[in-house]
């Protein structure tokens, strides 16, 4: 299975990648993980006005959805989603397997994803209550899944 990460943002600090990355190199060959970035809109004073940034976001969200690919179960990460266990993900993941159909996860800009985004998903999936920065659930999520596969491979790493 492939898991892609869609996630808005790029020129990140060096510790966003490096974090990413550890979790990435990983990863067994039976399930793999890709990160596409897309770029965000640029921010100015000017859209602090909600219509303004209402926009950006929107076209953030254009940018995702343009980016999935045909076919594969897309997920968004978002605060309203549903809360689950590691050992909940790692069924999922399981489940999703056995679907034979690869994932897009997909994670919003710093104002969040938009409403298209959130509409098309097939499951929406929060990584807690909390409103966390979006270069930092790159890392989270990385991890989760990293641990989830372990779950499934018998590996030590979720003891």
């Amino acid at each position: 299975m492939r898991i892609r990460l869609l996630a808005v943002g790029n020129k990140l600090p060096s510790w966003v990648d490096e974090g990413f990355n550890e979790y990435l190199k990983r990863f067994p060959a039976s399930c793999s993980l890709e990160l596409i970035e897309i770029p965000a809109e640029k921010r100015s004073p000017h859209t602090k006005h909600m219509g303004a940034l209402q926009q950006l976001i929107d076209r953030e969200g254009e940018k995702l959805l343009a980016a999935i690919k045909p076919g594969n179960r897309i997920i968004t990460l978002e605060v309203t989603g549903q809360l689950w266990t590691t050992e909940k993900l790692a069924s999922h993941i399981e489940k999703w397997q056995g679907e034979g159909r690869h994932i897009d996860m997909l994670i919003g800009g710093p104002d969040g994803l938009s409403e298209a985004c959130s509409r098309k998903a097939d499951t929406k999936w929060s990584l807690s209550p909390l409103t966390l920065p979006h270069p930092l659930v790159r890392i989270i999520v990385a991890e989760q899944l990293y641990r989830a596969v372990s779950i499934l491979n018998n590996h030590p790493y979720h003891r």
